[in-house]
């Protein structure tokens, strides 16, 4: 059940743009409150905020367009999370850490607006059939290009090998942040209370072993040395980590 509907005054000139924060706001929270983007009606929204179903539709064409509207929000929040707790770390690959775990508490916290932002299959019920906030919207945003230059600064100190590609590093730790913490939201019983320690760790890995394979080779096991033969990746990274000072 939502909350009964107040008599709302029409808005003055300028306050439109006031309510359409107001009706993302309220779709966030019956997201939290019902668990289940299905749940969340244009009704639902309009009781929530205390106006009429058709004064939705003022600014969002139909539920689909409301949810990714909301998808686009919770990708600002989380840019704006990140960038704040990286901004009081002065190590680059430290801050690229930070960046990872901030995204994965956001998610733990949030899980439904996470689901929906990024757990979503194509195609389902409440998606847009043109998909407005795709993959390509992702890369083009504000996190995604954050993270990047992080990775970039990463580059730059040599963390990672001089020649690396910043975005194949940025989707590939991307990646890793989402496998672990999509991983704890589907199987909460795996990790349990430990949930944030397995996906550190995970994010602290994935972050180690990209800067070694930046300077060994890609990981794959076909590359092939100066020599022409085969490259012994295995054998490169022991003699490496062996060469290492204890700590």
């Amino acid at each position: 059940m939502t909350a009964a509907a107040h008599p709302r005054r029409r808005a003055r000139r300028g306050e439109g743009e006031r309510l359409r924060d107001e009706i993302l706001a309220a779709a966030r929270e019956l997201l939290a409150e019902t668990k289940d983007a299905d749940a969340v009606s244009v009704r639902a929204v309009a009781e929530r905020v205390g106006v009429s179903t058709p004064s939705i539709y003022l600014h969002f064409a139909d539920k689909a367009a409301l949810l990714d509207a909301v998808c686009e929000a919770v990708f600002a929040d989380l840019d704006r999370r990140m960038e704040e707790s990286a901004a009081a770390v002065t190590d680059p690959f430290d801050g690229l850490r930070t960046r990872g775990l901030v995204y994965v508490t956001f998610a733990l916290e949030n899980p439904e607006q996470y689901r929906l932002a990024m757990m979503r299959v194509p195609g389902h019920a409440g998606m847009s059939t043109s998909q407005p906030f795709s993959a390509d919207d992702i890369v083009a945003g504000p996190t995604y290009h954050h993270m990047t230059i992080a990775v970039q600064k990463c580059i730059d100190v040599g963390v990672f090998a001089p020649g690396t590609d910043a975005e194949q590093v940025c989707t590939a730790l991307w990646a890793a942040a989402h496998g672990a913490v999509s991983l704890c939201l589907a199987k909460p019983g795996l990790a349990g209370e430990h949930a944030i320690a397995l996906c550190e760790m995970v994010i602290t890995n994935a972050g180690l072993g990209a800067a070694l394979a930046s300077y060994l080779g890609d990981g794959t096991g076909h590359d092939v040395g100066p020599d022409g033969e085969p490259f012994d990746i295995s054998g490169a990274l022991a003699t490496l980590l062996r060469s290492l000072p204890e700590i």
